[in-house]
């Protein structure tokens, strides 16, 4: 009789490895949900690059952010759970001295789609950008933006220019 169960157990454990496949394991660099890509520009001549000094990312309605100094392209997530996300991009958000802060709200307004992965790493979000709001940066730090490439897939390319 323990013969037969040491055999049945052995069985068993053999048919679960034969059935583990490649995907049960979420390797390191499986493209995840992308964050938008943000490059900023020289609102004078806009072909050029142009690094943002102190910049404070933050979602709307939280009190830690993303902090960005001497580039001129940020990576930010946007929400997964609806079509919306509210940024607050603070220039000089980064530094100690909040008189100084110039706080401008961007509204994302976007679509989501679930795209499946692999059983180990489940699924990522992508999203097709709609419209960046406001429009009339009057006033701002912010001169314009320009959506380059609404459909955010991946991390290869600039979704959106700010130019100031």
């Amino acid at each position: 009789m323990k013969k037969i169960a040491f055999i049945a157990i052995s069985l068993l454990l053999a048919i679960s490895f034969w059935n583990c496949e490649k995907d049960d394991i979420c390797a390191e660099g499986t493209p995840v949900t992308p964050r938008v890509i943000i490059e900023f520009f020289d609102a004078t001549n806009q072909t050029t690059p142009k690094n943002i000094t102190n910049l404070g990312v933050i979602a709307t309605g939280f009190t830690e952010g993303f902090t960005f100094n001497g580039t001129n392209k940020i990576e930010v997530p946007l929400r997964t759970n609806v079509d919306i996300t509210e940024l607050d991009f603070v220039l000089n958000g980064a530094d100690n001295d909040p008189a100084n802060d110039e706080t401008v709200t961007l509204t994302f307004n976007y679509e989501r789609s679930n795209v499946f992965i692999s059983r180990a790493c489940g699924y990522k979000t992508i999203f097709n950008l709609t419209n960046v709001l406001p429009t009339d940066f009057t006033g701002t730090w912010i001169s314009s933006l320009t959506i380059e490439q609404p459909n955010i897939i991946n991390e290869n390319e600039t979704h959106i220019k700010i130019y100031f």
